[in-house]
């Protein structure tokens, strides 16, 4: 009886063993493939060839960088939104447990702005060699500054609130409205006005005219990746931010 509860043990211990290992590297799986895919696309970006273009010449590499910083910022905002949504659907039941969608709503917005910044500066880069100037009059890009600054809004008012369940809730309501204001000063109102910005203001997307099979290749993986980077540094800092409320 003994032998046989022993065996029973040790083949139960395997096949956990067999089926853990295997959902382990999956977990993991989707981070390497951000950080594969990354590389893939820096060097892709960098050493291959891209079509000559009149004004954009070697500029265009920047659409590897500079676009999928956008995709990944409004990406993660919308995760934010979704969990701030969460947050406010829960009600008083579980409080304590319901308090982590905030956090990490709150960990989304940050990282999701770290994002809007390189987007911004890889933006400002490419401007100063196309249009001749970092900055100009342009609705896209006064949009995204409006953009930065209610997010910014939003942080401080956070730490403006000292009551942890009032914070939570005021600062989920006001991230759904700031999620809202975002995509109109980014994704409607630059298409209602003029605007230098490719995809708005009448100018033709890339997608309509340059954007090749070969640049493609290295887009679409720049965009995925840095997605997934985004999801996996968001991760990180909600498991920190956890750990620092269990002390």
């Amino acid at each position: 009886m003994v032998w046989r509860n022993s065996t029973l043990r040790a083949l139960l211990g395997s096949w956990c063993y067999s089926i853990s290992l295997p959902l382990a590297l999956l977990m993991k799986a989707w981070k390497y493939t951000g950080i594969i895919l990354v590389a893939y696309s820096l060097y892709a970006g960098l050493m291959l060839d891209v079509p000559r273009l009149v004004i954009l010449n070697e500029t265009i590499r920047n659409l590897y960088f500079h676009v999928p910083m956008w995709f990944t910022m409004i990406v993660l905002l919308l995760n934010s939104v979704i969990l701030s949504i969460r947050f406010l659907q829960s009600g008083q039941d579980g409080l304590k447990v319901n308090l982590i969608f905030d956090l990490k709503a709150k960990n989304f917005a940050e990282v999701a702005m770290m994002f809007s910044l390189l987007g911004l500066f890889t933006g400002m880069v490419w401007a100063k060699a196309t249009w001749g100037t970092f900055w100009t009059a342009d609705p896209k890009l006064n949009g995204t500054a409006v953009t930065l600054l209610i997010y910014t809004a939003y942080f401080i008012l956070r730490n403006s609130i000292e009551d942890i369940e009032k914070k939570a809730r005021i600062s989920s309501i006001y991230n759904v409205f700031a999620f809202v204001l975002m995509i109109v000063f980014i994704g409607i109102l630059p298409r209602m006005t003029e605007s230098l910005h490719p995809g708005n203001g009448g100018n033709p997307g890339f997608s309509n005219y340059d954007l090749d099979s070969g640049m493609r290749m290295i887009f679409y993986p720049a965009v995925i990746g840095w997605i997934l980077v985004g999801f996996w540094i968001s991760s990180l800092r909600n498991r920190i931010e956890i750990l620092k409320n269990k002390k």
